[in-house]
């Protein structure tokens, strides 16, 4: 049997965090990374499995910094037309970084893309995102406000697997997820471990509906998680750089939800919009990845 398997996303599909043969590089930048230009990831590892029963066609479109726009506008079309068997759609953390963050217009794109894929054929893999904020350490008026951010892609995401189905894993549900060692040294994109956990746990939802996987991802690491010592290095080289290249950006505006959002809002809940895809000029992407 054949399977055609294709993934977009961001720079966790591109498998940043998961170098390839076990390299112990700590350069996560991920400016410009592409699939398969030194990282591996879950998407890759989740393929490979899928090969040990089927013949399997895996595209990875994924690229290192897209937002929900750009995989609409510039994955999407590179996907073809043709039948599709899997299709992974994982996507929205690096939107909930910028000033432009828009919640309509994230629904309306994830949306777009589950109605193409899924006339399609595909089966659709998503997942529902968990608590970066407690991940990453950061202080409460900071968390606060991203994680109110984060919740709200969630909910496209509901709404999207309550129309389209398919397989979602929702983060939270995996203990694992704020332990040090699912992460890599930057604590924004898994490690080994997370990325081999996420491939697991789509190849046993997979298994589950049916899908034959004779050889499932392994969960042994051959790279050993970053010690204490490789995280202050890290922090000192690129932690405190990239703080610097977002501060503004995104410090003024979570300064701002700060003071503004002191009590809870009412149940997070996105207006109903017709499934079409909105003009976004060339331009637009340009300062969405900025």
């Amino acid at each position: 049997m054949s399977l055609h398997y294709v993934a977009l996303g961001d720079s966790t599909t591109v498998g940043v965090g998961d170098p390839m043969n076990g390299s112990s590089t700590t350069d996560l930048s991920g400016a410009g990374a592409r699939p398969g230009e030194g990282w591996r990831g879950w998407a890759s590892l989740l393929a490979d499995s899928l090969a040990s029963s089927h013949r399997v066609t895996f595209s990875n479109f994924a690229t290192s910094g897209a937002t929900v726009p750009i995989v609409a506008t510039e994955q999407l079309p590179e996907t073809g037309d043709g039948p599709i068997d899997i299709a992974s759609l994982i996507v929205g953390v690096n939107d909930t970084l910028r000033s432009t963050f828009d919640a309509g217009r994230i629904r309306e794109h994830l949306q777009f893309c589950a109605e193409q894929l899924t006339a399609r054929g595909a089966l659709l893999l998503t997942v529902r995102f968990h608590d970066h904020g407690k991940v990453f350490g950061l202080p409460r008026w900071l968390r606060r406000p991203l994680w109110q951010r984060i919740e709200q892609v969630n909910v496209a995401y509901d709404d999207l697997h309550a129309r389209y189905g398919g397989i979602r894993l929702d983060m939270a549900d995996y203990p694992e997820v704020y332990r040090r060692d699912f992460w890599s040294i930057d604590r924004l994109h898994p490690g080994e471990r997370g990325h081999r956990t996420l491939a697991r746990a789509f190849a046993d939802e997979l298994a589950i509906r049916g899908v034959r996987i004779d050889v499932r991802p392994e969960l042994d690491c051959a790279y050993r998680s970053p010690g204490k010592w490789a995280d202050a290095v890290w922090l000192v080289k690129e932690g405190i750089p990239w703080v610097g290249r977002r501060a503004n950006d995104l410090l003024p505006w979570a300064a701002r939800m700060a003071v503004t959002q002191v009590r809870p809002s009412g149940p997070l809940a996105l207006p109903p919009s017709p499934i079409a895809l909105p003009p976004s000029s060339n331009a637009e992407v340009q300062r969405l990845e900025a």
